[in-house]
This record gives structure tokens, sequence and C-alpha cells, in this order.
């Protein structure tokens, strides 16, 4: 249901939050036909910067008015009740405050373009003006008599007979003679979906006179043609409605054809407004019998829920983490609440969409950044209706208008994708939810295989109930860890390219056996870095500080950062030399290998690069299933979504490169890599087997995870990051500057950390130093991180952060430097 709170409340002001990336919300008077109407969470117009016009959400409405200023007045509702839900506007603000980003930020972010209104500037002829051309330049006249022939014109179109320059001056010299005024015309982006279809114009009328027809048509065939086919598909299946674009499928027909048929009265168009995304229309199934195992999990997960807890379920790889979900799902909506089911990555989830809309059909809905904008809308309305009961979506489905949300499904809550630091806002999906939650008085499930380690402890600190499932789906055995000593087979010469024998032997027997393999190699492109060998030369980036990657695939050198992309030099652009040779391995090279040492099997490809093609995730994935793939090689998209019977074997030639990498997580990012894509092994078998190929097998991460004892490997994740001070005991904040000059960013983060350390302890700010990447795309980076304790004293450290960014601020030299904050990065 809708809630309708304050209809008769009379206010005098209102707090806008507009669509700009702008501090706070801002202050309009109500007018006084809009009082008793408007309501938080509504759409209005408003003014703002001149004559610009913008669509602002309603966040509060009081009588506490300026003293510094005059406000505008809200110039029109455009909403008959609220299309926000108090709850959303609670964690707006919520966000905005906890991730210091603007609330107009998050607006841009969440909402749907079409869903705010366009503004575009129009000039007409002020009513009764009398012009006096005499007083009047060239530009000014010509601008009249456009108005004279055309009574409104765009800004746009002005450009075509006035110079761009020339513009504002012209209009603002007539503004004041007060011979024109600006007219601001408004429409609403969003249309619904039509559909064309065609019928027989008064049917039994035509079949009475249907010779007499024909031989009218009889000079023209193809309208013969056209007006037989339509009729006999029309009496062939009254019920079925006849789609235009199917009739002109299906012959060679002109569209002029068709108009003279509906000219003569024969024919009639008509048209059907249709949802521009496809609901399930098959039959639905039932849930299957939970096992021993999930049923003690979830009498677990109830408890906690009877207790007001949120749980994490830490389920290991296979044990059915999904039809734990499916029955909470379940009870949700036979309660008459609806469900949120929160996941990393959209186009990695085929097979778990399709079970749900085999259970669901349309009670169940999508929303992603893939969608259009007006799939989007159609989305949003059909939550705000409450026409779905389970959304299954990415962290941008967090902000769509819920009505009486009962349960957040967070599934592979590990995933970095829940927090990436290229889309502002900055904020972390996982996190966020549980705080949403809170605001809709609903539960939170945290599902993973691999959970953070912040999770973790906040399960054994009992801030989250922990809920484990330590078996497989049916008792099937968990995969066998083998380590292989690399530096010892290369010393025995028991190597071929990046592989041992031993690993080579192993997936020999496995295809063999006509099992499937993955091998995980997780870095892009052919090779790091082409290099002279006569001079040292390497070719960087013109835009970054990073040495370009070599594709063999396009033959061409690209950034990974930026994208840019050239050519693979044949001679050392330096010294002329045509000695240049390829350094370090990337997954082209992997799968080149392979496909050489394994030449009558089937091996394919999957990593970004190779899934660019619409649709090759869903071939490759068929392949896959059908068996026709024999070894798969990939980066870490491997290690998602795909489940299949025949995988037996997990092969990482090249493990230590996960753990040599400049970040704090990154130990416990390879033990989950690592883990998620071994879980792809022997799910149906019970004999999958893990070979992780290193140079230091008595690596404390790569001895636990052979082990495998799950409170040991979080235990010493835990040690580690009280011994340095890191997340979960300390919160941490980074602040990154950037600029074009490397002198003024420079100066800046020195100023900013003074700014900082006059306000906090001195062991809190740590830098400014220069960025482990120093340039990415022309601008230079250098970062400050703050680290607190946790605890009380939280708040009022982050206090002192905002007022250190505002002094800063106040420096007008420091106003064109880019400024990102990460929190809890």
């Amino acid at each position: 249901m809708l809630k309708q709170s304050n209809r008769s409340i009379s206010v005098s002001f209102a707090q806008i939050i507009l669509p700009l990336n702008l501090t706070g919300t801002f202050t309009y008077k109500v007018p006084e036909e809009l009082q008793g109407k408007i309501e938080v969470g509504m759409r209005v117009l408003v003014s703002f910067g001149g004559k610009k016009i913008y669509t602002g959400i309603v966040a509060e409405l009081h009588d506490r008015a300026p003293d510094t200023f005059a406000p505008k007045e809200i110039i029109n509702i455009l909403d008959d009740f609220p299309i926000l839900p108090k709850e959303q506007i609670d964690f707006w603000n919520w966000l905005s405050d906890y991730y210091f980003c603007n609330i107009g930020e998050i607006y841009r972010f969440s909402f749907p373009g079409s869903l705010k209104l366009e503004s575009e500037t129009y000039l007409k002829l002020k009513p009764h003006a009398v012009i006096d051309f005499q007083n009047l330049d060239v530009n000014e006249m010509y601008l009249i008599q456009a108005l004279e022939v055309r009574q409104l014109i765009s800004l746009s179109e002005i450009e075509a007979f006035i110079p761009k320059k020339e513009i504002v001056k012209t209009i603002n010299s007539l503004i004041d003679l007060q011979y024109i005024e600006i007219d601001e015309k408004i429409a609403e982006k969003y249309k619904a979906k039509e559909i064309a279809f065609l019928k027989i114009n008064n049917e039994k009328s035509v079949l009475n006179n249907l010779p007499e027809i024909l031989l009218k048509l009889k000079r023209s065939p193809k309208q013969q043609e056209l007006f037989l086919l339509i009729l006999g598909k029309q009496t062939e299946n009254p019920e079925q409605q006849i789609r235009k674009s199917d009739i002109f499928e299906e012959g060679d027909f002109a569209h002029s054809q068709l108009k003279s048929l509906m000219d003569k009265g024969l024919i009639e168009e008509y048209y059907l407004q249709k949802d521009r995304l496809e609901s399930y229309e098959g039959e639905t199934e039932g849930i299957e019998e939970l096992t021993d195992a999930q049923k003690q999990a979830k009498t677990e997960i109830d408890a906690a829920f009877n207790e007001e807890k949120n749980v994490l379920l830490h389920g290991v790889t296979s044990s059915g983490k999904t039809h734990i979900y499916l029955e909470k799902i379940e009870e949700t909506i036979n309660s008459g609440k609806n469900v949120l089911f929160l996941l990393p990555e959209i186009s990695l989830t085929k097979q778990i969409t399709k079970r749900l809309e085999r259970k669901y059909g349309k009670q169940l809905g999508f929303y992603h950044q893939k969608l259009t904008d007006f799939e989007r809308v159609e989305v949003w309305r059909r939550i705000r209706k409450n026409e779905i009961k389970i959304l299954i979506g990415t962290r941008i489905a967090l902000f769509l208008p819920f009505q009486n949300l009962g349960l957040i499904v967070v599934d592979e809550e590990h995933d970095s994708a829940y927090k990436p630091r290229e889309v502002s806002p900055y904020f972390n999906a996982k996190d966020a939810a549980l705080v949403l939650a809170n605001f809709y008085n609903a539960k939170v499930i945290l599902g993973s295989a691999t959970p953070s380690v912040e999770s973790y402890w906040l399960a054994k600190t009992d801030k989250l109930k922990y809920v484990q499932l330590n078996e497989r789906f049916g008792k099937v055995k968990l995969p066998e860890f083998e380590l292989v000593d690399f530096k010892e087979a290369q010393d025995t010469k028991n190597v071929n390219g990046n592989f041992s024998v031993k690993t080579l032997e192993q997936i020999r027997t496995v295809v063999d056996e006509k099992k499937q393999v993955i091998v995980l190699h997780n870095r892009r492109g052919y090779a790091n870095v082409v290099e002279c060998e006569s001079c040292g030369y390497v070719a960087y980036c013109s835009n970054c500080d990073v040495v370009m990657t070599y594709h063999k695939f396009s033959n061409e050198l690209k950034c990974h950062y930026c994208g840019h992309k050239a050519a693979k030099p044949k001679t050392c652009p330096k010294c002329f030399s045509e000695n240049l040779n390829t350094r370090g391995v990337g997954v082209e090279q992997i799968h080149e290998e392979v496909s050489r040492i394994f030449p009558e099997s089937e091996v394919d490809r999957m990593d970004v690069d190779s899934m660019r093609k619409k649709f090759a995730y869903e071939k490759l994935y068929e392949k896959i299933e059908s068996g026709e793939t024999d070894i798969i090689v990939g980066t870490q998209m491997i290690s998602k979504g795909l489940d299949f019977d025949h995988i037996e074997l997990v092969t990482i030639p090249r493990a230590d490169q996960m753990l040599y990498v400049q970040d704090f997580r990154a130990e416990e990012r390879a033990y989950q890599l690592i883990t998620q894509v071994s879980g792809r092994a022997g799910r149906v078998s019970g004999k999958g087997k893990i070979m992780i190929q290193t140079f230091n097998p008595h690596h404390s991460v790569f001895q636990l995870i052979k082990e495998n004892e799950v409170e040991k490997i979080y235990q010493y994740f835990l040690d580690e990051r009280k011994k340095f001070h890191y997340p979960p005991y300390t919160r941490t904040i980074l602040i990154e500057l950037k600029h074009r000059k490397e002198d003024k960013v420079d100066r800046a983060s020195k100023f900013l950390s003074s700014i900082l350390r006059k306000y906090l302890p001195q062991e809190c700010v740590l830098g400014p130093e220069k960025s482990p990447i120093g340039k990415i795309n022309l601008l230079y980076q250098y970062q400050i991180l703050l680290k607190f304790p946790r605890g009380k004293n939280y708040t009022s450290y982050k206090n002192f952060v905002t007022k250190s960014l505002q002094e800063f601020e106040d420096v007008a030299a420091y106003r064109s430097i880019k400024k990102l904050i990460f929190v809890d990065f």
C-alpha cells in the first residue's frame, strides 16, 4: 500500500534534494495552492541557478523561515502520492553522512533519468510588446523576426543564425528591453512502450463483400496478398492479436501498401502498451526438500531472526545455501512481505535466476545498470505498486521504493563488486543493506563460502548470528588440495612452460576420462610488458604511470587503467633494435600454451576481453554445460556462477602472484579466489582436486588452504590485521586528491594533512604519499590514509574530518583539485 502521511498538514517551507553534486538540501517556499497537497517523497519542479528548472525530491516540510535569504517558490508538484518512501529518504541521509557524499549525488545515481524531468529553455515574444527596431542591433533583429514567425524558439535553434558567443548578450539585452520572455517547456521523458497491431476493419462486412474487394485489389497484387495474409491470420485464430512487425517479417511488403489498405478502410492499426521487460510465463516449480544439515542451518536462522539478529550464513561451496535462501524467501512472501536478493554481478548469475524464475514466475523482477532507462522506470513503478514480490538486483537495487520489504539476501557477500571504486557514490552495498533493512524493520542474510574478514569478525563478536554449513549438498566430498613446488620442478627440469609435468599429467588424466578442467590465471592480456633486449626500453601508457600490457590476440598494447591502446612496435622506438621480447605471463599466454600442449582438446578462454561480444558468456556457458569444452582457461571470472557437473580439476599455475599485491587484503582475496574456484570442482562426483603451483609452498596462506580449517585461516587473518591496526580493529578513510599539475596536488595534499593533524591525533593521519600508481588518465594522485580506533569516538573523529575538508574547500586555489573519499576502503 502507498503511504499517505501528511496530506492535511499545512507547511510553509520545504527542503528539496536536487540532482546536483552540491552539499545538503535547498529551502523553497510552498505556495498557498500547494499547501495541504505536498508530502515528503514527492517530486516537485523548482528553479535553481537562474532560469534552469530541476526535478527535486521533498526531503522535509517545516515552518522555519530562512534568516539570510528569501526562498524561491516551488513551481509545481509532479506526483499525486510520494514516489519515494520515508525509509529511502532516511537511507539516503545515512549514506550521505557515513560515506561523505552529497545527497544530490545519491539522487543522481539512484533515480532513473526518465523520472527526472528535463527542462529546455524556450524564448517567446512578450505579449503586447511594442518593438522599436531602430534601437536593435543585427542579432537582436534576427531573433525578434524569428520569434514573430515561430512563436517559440529554443536556445539550440538560435545557434543556427546567431554566433554562440553573442547569444547570451542578445537574449539579456532583449529581456532588459522587455521585448521577450523565457518560457520553460517541460516534458517527462518516460513513455510507455506501445506495440502496433493490425486487424480487418469490420470483419463481418468484409467477408460478405469479399469477392468485390478482391476484384478491386486485383490491380495491386501486393496489397491483395497483404490483405489476404491478415484476413487468413484473423479468421484462423480470432483470439490471437496480429503484430504489425510479424506481418512485415513474413512477406516482402512496403509500408505504403499497408497505408493504402488502411485508407480504403479495409485494415485498422491499433496500439497496446507493453512492459519492456519480459516476465517468465512458464510453469512454476515447488521447492526441494532440505537436507538435515540445511534444516539445522534454517532453524538457527529462524532463532536469530526471532532474537532480531541478522545472519552470516557461512556455507562451503556447493552446500546448498540457495536452498535455504529459497525457504526463507517463501516464508517472507507468505507473510505478505517482499524480498530483495542482491548479487554482485547480474551477468554471471544465469543459473540462480533461472532457478528463481521457475519458482516464482511473474512475481520476480530484475534491476541492474545494464537495463535501459525506460526498463528501469518500469521496474521502479512495479515495485512502487507492490507488483514485484522478489527483486533480484545489483547494488543499485537498494534504492528502489520498496513498500513492505521483509528480507534482504546478500549472496557472495565478500565480493569486491559490492564496493567498486570506479562509480560514485562510493559505498559498500553489504553494509548499506544492513542499514536499509533496519529502516524497514527487515531481516538480512549475508551468504558466502568465503565471508569477508570483517563479516566473520562481526559474527564472532555476536553482532551477527554465525550459521555454518560445512558439508556439501548430498554429502559430496570437498575437493582435495595439492601444493606443487614449482621451484623444485624447475630445478629437476620437470616443467613444460608454466606447468609442472605433474600438473600436466593430472590434466591429461581428467581430460581422458571425459571430464573438464579449469585453469585459473588472474591476469589479463598475453604478457605484462614488451621490453627491448638491447636498451631496456618498455612502453608506458601516455596517460598513466603504468606499463602497457601486450594483448597478442589483437596485437596491441593496452592500458588497463584508462583504456589507451597502441600498436605493438616492430622496432624499439628508442634504439631502433628489432630485439623486442615479452616479459610476464597473461591469461592469453596460458591459453596458447594449454592449446599447444593439448592439441586434441577443446580449450576455451574466459576473461573480460574474450567475453566482450554479445552473448559470448551464454555461448561458452552452453559449451561447458554440453561437454563440448574440455579445458577452460580464465581469470577470476571463472570462479563465479559456474555450477557444472563434470569439472573435476582446478589448476592454478602461478598462484604466488595473487599474494604479492599492494593491498592489506591481498592474502584474504587470494584465499577467497582459490576457495571459490575450487568449489567448481567435483560438485557431483566428490572427486574434485585442486593443484596449486607455487614457488613458496610453505607460505601460511597455502598451508592453511591445504588444511582447509576455516577457523584457523580466519584467526590468522585477524591476528595479522590486529598486529598492523587494520580493519576490523580500526576504521579507515582514504582521501585521494587528483590534479593535472603534480606540484599543485602535492602542495594540496600536504595542506590538507596539516589541517587534519590540527584536529586529529597524529597517529591517526598517515601520509600524504603519492598513490601506488602515481598518475592515471593524466591526473596525478596523492593519498592520505586515516585510521581510527573503533568505538564511541569515531563519530567525533568523522566530524573533525568533515570540518577539515570544509576548511580545505574554503581555499579558492584548491577548488580545482578533484577529491575522492573512500570510507572503510
